[in-house]
């Protein structure tokens, strides 16, 4: 690790993540997880993607942001005959296999992948209908243009949400998890807060969310803080995300406060974010992306300090060619782990946009990067002044 950043490196650092993920993108809408990384290269994931999503989206990356979503919805509206096959057989009481359900990543033209993968995730299908709504409240943006894909998103949820499924990390196929949980809740109670769903359907959603957020509050919650999945009692890193950027457990809460601390104690060495305890995913190394989740979970609690450090050990882990990586080897879980992944897919993810989203997500957030103003909003200011000079003429 480096000294310790300053202001104007850690702004620089987010426009450049901004550049690297808009210049990445593919001309489908899509954002590749990582452009090198064997086993991501080609695809695309709504849950990361998502997340990107609303990074670009709070630095006023306004037309990156909405092509994404563009191409989420053309996947859901290419898909309505396998979403209503799978509403047909919850309601009839002979739910599909999990092999039937819905892909959780997609090439950049929309298909299925076709080698093996750890596929049924509902999180992203949450996830992206949380960040659409949040991305037009956020720019004033007319949410039709999404509308049906919100619509096909909310009745696979309603179809599925109950189901155990794979967690963020494709991992623990039988447990319900927690994170997982809590994109459905935040996806489902977006969509149910605006005019796109009927009545009936925004009535569903808001009852399926209630009854997710009662399940966390009961199973969901060990010794006064959050857990990785029902019935456990440790913590994952994701779960910084239901204080924000999802917004599902308020900062001020001592729910939230408890499960901070709990994952600063258990998962954080010197600003890093580990997964979970017994990760062995390239030795179970500290997530950038993770570390800015908590640092955006103790910016809603009202620590903008350790917010701020969080983002300073995030810019730390960038590497020379300014990317920055999907987990670093400073303190790593299981050492002996490693060599069998880098012979199975090769180095670890670098760049990872999914960290580099988050960097920008926390540095927006604290102030530290303030982005230029979308083009847009200065035309409509330069509009706005001159049709009053036109009004005091």
């Amino acid at each position: 690790m480096t000294s310790r950043p300053d202001d104007e490196s850690l702004a620089s650092l987010a426009a450049h993540s901004v550049e690297l993920i808009s210049g990445l993108q593919h001309p489908s809408g899509a954002y590749p997880a990582s452009p090198t990384f064997s086993a991501y290269t080609g695809y695309s994931w709504f849950r990361d993607g998502a997340f990107i999503a609303d990074g670009m989206s709070s630095a006023n990356a306004i037309d990156s942001a909405s092509r994404f979503f563009d191409w989420c919805a053309s996947i859901l509206i290419a898909r309505r005959g396998q979403i209503e096959t799978i509403e047909r057989a919850e309601a009839a009481g002979t739910p599909l296999d999990n092999s039937q359900m819905l892909a959780t990543r997609f090439t950049f033209d929309g298909a299925e992948g076709d080698d093996d993968w750890w596929d049924f995730q509902t999180d992203g299908y949450g996830t992206w209908v949380w960040a659409v709504v949040a991305h037009a409240q956020r720019h004033d943006l007319d949410l039709d243009r999404w509308r049906e894909g919100i619509e096909l998103s909310v009745r696979y949820l309603l179809a599925t949400w109950e189901r155990p499924c794979f967690d963020w990390w494709e991992e623990f196929e039988t447990e319900r998890h927690v994170s997982t949980l809590g994109c459905v809740i935040a996806g489902l109670s977006a969509a149910a807060s605006t005019d796109v769903l009927s009545v009936d359907l925004a009535t569903r959603a808001k009852a399926a969310a209630s009854a997710a957020r009662e399940l966390i509050e009961t199973d969901g919650v060990r010794d006064g803080h959050l857990v990785k999945w029902l019935g456990s009692d440790s913590v994952d890193g994701s779960l910084s995300a239901l204080i924000s950027p999802l917004a599902i457990v308020d900062g001020s809460r001592t729910l939230a406060r408890v499960t901070v601390a709990q994952i600063d104690h258990d998962l954080t060495f010197d600003g890093g974010v580990h997964r979970y305890l017994g990760d062995t995913f390239y030795g179970g190394g500290q997530w950038p992306l993770l570390s800015c989740m908590l640092g955006l979970a103790f910016a809603a609690g009202g620590d903008p300090a350790r917010a701020r450090s969080q983002l300073e050990w995030a810019a730390r882990t960038v590497t020379m060619d300014n990317f920055l990586p999907e987990q670093v080897d400073d303190d790593l879980l299981d050492p002996s782990r490693v060599a069998e992944w880098r012979e199975r897919w090769g180095s670890v993810a670098t760049p990872l946009l999914w960290s580099h989203a988050m960097y920008v997500r926390l540095a927006v957030e604290i102030g530290v990067y303030v982005p230029p103003a979308h083009p847009m909003a200065s035309l409509a200011t330069t509009e706005a002044r001159h049709g009053n000079e036109s009004e005091t003429d």
